[in-house]
């Protein structure tokens, strides 16, 4: 039995943890869910978009499910990555059969630092004698721990999952200081895995147009936590859309799953949200749980449906509910389970 926190959070967010739940529930598997509060609808309830009942819920569980927050997202999401130090976002970048992706062939992963670079928070404005706002500034923060921390974690993953290469991505020509760390300790930890694994680094915007022109060429990539948030946008528009893209917040003793879409407020209730990348997202969890049976029924599920083409979402090129889409999914599950 696993004790499983979820945020189903605001819009589509619900919709799809909704779908998600009753496609686990499907499953041979005993969890057991305490969900929690947070988001937009929170603060407006609560006056606080992440509740400390709701990171208390968290902590105490084994893993934690998150739907989508709205305005307040980086309130929720960020607050609670440096609450439970989940210092590895991981984000797979993969097509999908009957899909409309760019590419047919792609299977890479984004190992994005989670827990500082400019996403730290640290802004000020900048104000003339008058006290009027002139400018703004931000501070970016690279410590050498942690990118030491996240391009080993990179280099491991790439050498449980049996991936032959690692790149790591930063703008070291510009920011010699902070960048120029990172790049320093990817190759310092690069050094351990020579013999195993190929090590390549490239600027952000030349991986940016690599993406667009060769993205077959990667395998592993490990980067800031800024340039990881882009550049998992661009590998989403190539396999399909932010509707294909799961992802996995993990630390060493807590992990949280959610899709990489928001709350898409222009669908909410329209019953048009497609449940791919939440479930993509449970199947990580399920991964990360060590129940790989499981993981393998459900994907093996959602493939076939992706495949057939004929019980999809509108942004999938059908025209079937979310329902309706969940439901096939659990008849796959069904019939593999038989």
């Amino acid at each position: 039995m696993y004790k499983i926190a979820v945020l189903p959070g605001d819009g589509i967010g619900k919709e799809v943890m909704d779908a998600t739940l009753d496609v686990l529930d499907s499953l041979s598997i005993e969890l057991e869910y305490e969900f929690g509060e947070a988001g937009d609808e929170c603060k407006e309830k609560n006056g606080k978009a992440l509740p400390q009942k709701t990171i208390d819920i968290v902590k105490k569980t084994d893993a934690c499910l998150f739907g989508a927050a709205g305005e307040t997202a980086a309130d929720v999401i960020v607050r609670l990555r440096r609450e439970m130090d989940l210092f590895a976002n991981l984000r797979p970048i993969k097509s999908y059969p009957g899909t409309n992706a760019l590419f047919d062939n792609l299977d890479f992963i984004i190992v994005r630092e989670n827990t500082e670079g400019m996403y730290v928070g640290n802004e000020d404005w900048v104000k003339d004698e008058e006290g009027d706002i002139i400018g703004a500034n931000a501070e970016q923060i690279m410590t050498k721990a942690a990118s030491e921390r996240i391009c080993s974690y990179a280099f491991e993953y790439a050498k449980k999952n049996a991936r032959k290469k690692v790149t790591g991505v930063h703008k070291a020509n510009v920011l010699k200081k902070t960048d120029g760390l990172f790049k320093e300790s990817f190759y310092n930890i690069a050094e351990n895995y020579k013999n195993e694994i190929e090590a390549e680094d490239y600027y952000v915007d030349a991986t940016a147009m690599y993406l667009l022109t060769r993205p077959e060429t990667f395998d592993v990539i490990v980067t800031t936590n800024l340039f990881g948030d882009i550049l998992s946008d661009e590998g989403a528009g190539l396999v399909g859309g932010l509707g294909l893209i799961p992802s996995a917040n993990i630390g060493e003793e807590r992990a949280l799953f959610e899709p990489v879409h928001g709350s898409a407020p222009d669908i909410t209730g329209k019953r048009l949200a497609n449940p791919t990348a939440m479930i993509l997202s449970a199947i990580m969890m399920l991964e990360y749980l060590n129940e790989n049976k499981a993981a393998e029924i459900l994907n093996k599920a959602i493939l076939k449906v992706l495949s057939e083409g004929k019980i999809v979402t509108e942004d999938l090129g059908g025209n079937s509910t979310t329902s309706e889409m969940t439901i096939a999914i659990k008849n796959e599950i069904d019939a593999q389970q038989k």
